[in-house]
């Protein structure tokens, strides 16, 4: 289902958009209407990675540490 908006723009604006869209072979309508959707998508897409990075930092990393050796293990003489 689709719905209507209004929208305001600068008339210089619109008449640019206008050409945009033109150039494009689109509407004016169709290319707020990809836009829009680009910008969500790419926002979804930040929220996934970001929950996905926050739960890798949450189970942690195996950087196969080990516990340093003694002093004397290090500076055998």
């Amino acid at each position: 289902m689709k719905a209507n908006i209004t929208l305001k723009l600068d008339a210089e604006l619109l008449r640019e958009v206008r050409v945009l869209a033109a150039e494009r072979g689109t509407s004016v309508s169709r290319l707020l209407a990809d836009r829009l959707e680009d910008i969500v998508r790419g926002r979804k897409a930040y929220d996934r990675a970001r929950k996905r990075a926050l739960a890798r930092l949450h189970r942690g990393f195996d950087l196969n540490w080990r516990p340093p050796r003694s002093r004397d293990e290090l500076h055998e003489r």
